[in-house]
């Protein structure tokens, strides 16, 4: 063998050594605050393991650091990862039960469901895992009754909405209907009126020239009266 190649090939071992070994002391120094009850350190320890080499141990520990602070949907990504660096089914085992219980929390109990269903087909006689699975399931169908009712309650909201935005419309067309119907009759009338005035000054008139005619036959009449008494004849006196 090359003699470069083999210095090479020793070299890429030691340090591969010296990282898995570094690895490792961090994830000690990292359980060693987990247990503590310091989540935030080991969560910093486990990352540094991370950095060094890519362990089962690392991604599940990491989860469960950060699962502790509350931050579900982290875990949730450091459970998967370590589900898919697991080297014993009791190791996918685990993952899947913490899973579901990140996605629990977060209340995605679909998902939740699924995540203990797959830590039971590799266990069965979980029994930690089929409780929480039957809770699960109960809480699924009290979000979906809830759900359900939620949905009923909105529609029968949105029908009263519609229903009394229709008799508002319906008073609004009736007021304008009347409206309109009053306006009507206002113009009716004030024609009306005007008719009546127009009327009443044309008879006004008509009977001036009435009473003028008849005064002036009257004046004719009395002046042949007169003109007839001045040629009569003065009747003799008797003696």
């Amino acid at each position: 063998m090359n003699l470069r190649i083999f210095f090479s090939i020793f070299m890429l071992t030691y340090m591969g050594s010296l990282n898995a070994q570094s690895a490792h002391k961090l994830l000690r120094n990292g359980d060693k605050s987990y247990t503590k009850g310091d989540y935030l350190t080991a969560e910093e320890e486990y990352r540094k393991a991370l950095s060094e080499k890519q362990l089962y141990k690392g991604n599940y520990n990491l989860g469960n650091s950060i699962y502790n602070q509350e931050r579900y949907d982290e875990a949730i990504e450091k459970y998967k990862s370590s589900i898919q660096s697991a080297q014993t089914e009791d190791e996918k085992n685990r993952s899947f039960y913490n899973l579901g219980n990140a996605y629990a929390k977060k209340g995605e109990f679909k998902e939740a469901i699924e995540s203990y269903k797959n830590a039971l087909k590799i266990n069965p006689d979980d029994a930690a895992t089929k409780n929480n699975l039957q809770q699960m399931i109960i809480q699924k169908m009290q979000q979906e009754q809830q759900q359900q009712q939620q949905q009923q309650q909105q529609q029968e909201q949105e029908k009263q909405q519609q229903e009394q935005q229709q008799e508002e419309n319906q008073e609004k067309q009736e007021q304008e209907q009347e409206q309109n119907t009053s306006e009507e009759n206002d113009i009716n009338n004030e024609q009306s009126d005007e008719n009546q005035e127009v009327s009443e000054d044309l008879s006004k008139e008509d009977a001036e020239k009435l009473l003028q005619i008849i005064e002036n036959e009257e004046k004719k009449v009395q002046e042949k009266m007169r003109k007839k008494s001045g040629n009569k004849k003065k009747p003799l006196k008797d003696w």
